[in-house]
């Protein structure tokens, strides 16, 4: 029974945008309504209906200690009653920067921000500022936000609904971008060739996990950060989706390479709305007010988000096992989804199937994928009480919270769905 659901996504219709706040919730290339959660804790979610789910989606990422959990939800709970915010400077954003800084050696400076999209956006206005260039290198099917300049061949929900690009994108803010194919070095080569000494940085999800879950293949990361340093170009890696969650220094410790920038989502904010970005010194000390590179935000390091991502860090750091956890949950999942005869990738606690039996390394694989049958398989993986992506191409998230029972349930209804 999903009846509330449906009221209120009628309701919603006729005051929001296809009567939501972010496109995917529409489930529009499932056609199905969406559910309308109530409340969440530990691995499952409760729609407004009453129904329990198994929840493979964590927020899109950041709960890796499992909703609401009891430690950061006390802090916050603290927190809260001190004021909600105050635009001004507050003890837990300095020691939250602390945190961070001092165990990831990449990181030596840090601004905290308001969400992902934000925290890029800021990122690469930092790398034009400090290398005096204009042009930037993505790659097809990696997503970075919704800023004008990164919304050319962008993955995830842009994928979703067949329309890479986004109208109200001007010639001019697109212009400046450059696109490279993920996992194909010689493509990025011969970008920085042909517009020599103009390039300021290249951005890169270093696992690409907006169009499915695309590992970087082997010397791909290195190789980007040879190509940089030969042409002085910065290297970001986008790590909203993997810091911290691959290893608490995120993909950046986790392959083993280190970026000249970094940018975080909400996974800093133990799933609040809040972002950063930060890594080496001389980069960051052209941020104002030391330097040129103008960035501002009222909410930036607001007092209840920077406490919420002080309690999930700490713990993330003072337990290390979090990560063999659920990473071997994660190869546990994708081990058994394999025998479904589907493409699965996998990288750590990142997961996805893909409905084809061909390889899939780069965007051009990913669309391959019959996106009629994963729209069949969400409805049953919904009437199942599992709860993922209504994407094709995005991943499924194990959290703490899980048990090996219970991804055994979810591999075995995959195979049900998929005989």
């Amino acid at each position: 029974m999903i009846e509330r659901s449906k009221e209120l996504f009628e309701r919603g219709k006729k005051v929001m945008p296809g009567g939501v706040n972010s496109p995917v919730r529409a489930f529009g290339s499932v056609d199905a309504p969406p559910r309308f959660i109530e409340r969440a804790v530990g691995n499952k979610i409760y729609d407004v209906d009453g129904n329990e789910y198994l929840d493979y989606i964590g927020s899109w990422g950041p709960m890796i200690l499992g909703h609401n959990d009891p430690i950061v939800l006390a802090e916050v709970t603290k927190a809260c009653t001190k004021g909600l915010s105050f635009g001004a400077c507050t003890e837990p954003e300095v020691k939250l920067a602390e945190l961070i800084c001092e165990n990831i050696p990449h990181v030596e400076m840090i601004r905290m921000v308001n969400s992902g999209t934000e925290a890029v956006m800021s990122a690469i206005r930092a790398a034009r500022g400090f290398t005096g260039r204009s042009k930037i290198i993505k790659f097809v099917g990696c997503y970075h936000g919704h800023s004008d300049s990164l919304l050319v061949k962008a993955g995830s929900g842009a994928m979703t609904f067949g329309d890479p690009d986004s109208a109200g994108v001007t010639k001019g803010a697109a212009e400046d971008t450059l696109l490279a194919s993920y996992n194909n070095l010689d493509s990025v080569e011969n970008l920085f060739k042909e517009h020599k000494n103009k390039v300021a940085c290249l951005i890169v999800e270093p696992v690409a996990a907006n169009m499915g879950v695309v590992p970087p293949a082997e010397g791909f990361l290195e190789g980007l950060r040879q190509l940089c340093d030969e042409n002085g170009a910065l290297l970001i890696f986008d790590e909203v989706i993997t810091g911290f969650r691959l290893a608490f220094g995120g993909a950046a410790e986790f392959f083993g390479v280190r970026p000249d920038l970094v940018t975080y989502g909400k996974i800093i904010g133990a799933g609040m709305p809040v972002g950063a970005y930060g890594g080496r010194r001389d980069i960051m000390e052209c941020v104002s007010p030391l330097g040129k590179v103008y960035q501002a935000g009222t909410l930036s390091g607001n007092p209840i988000a920077m406490t919420a991502g002080i309690a999930m860090i700490t713990q993330l750091l003072n337990d290390k096992s979090v990560y063999e956890k659920i990473n071997s949950l994660g190869l546990h999942l994708a081990e058994g989804l394999k025998e479904t005869g589907y493409t699965v990738n996998n990288v750590g606690s990142l997961t996805s199937i893909f409905y084809t039996e061909e390889k899939v390394e780069s965007y051009d694989d990913a669309i391959k994928a019959d996106t009629r049958l994963f729209s069949k398989v969400f409805a049953g993986l919904l009437e199942a009480g599992i709860y993922v992506a209504p994407s094709q191409f995005e991943s499924l998230f194990v959290n703490t919270c899980f048990t090996v029972d219970e991804i055994d349930y979810t591999i075995n209804t995959y195979k049900k769905l998929l005989k």
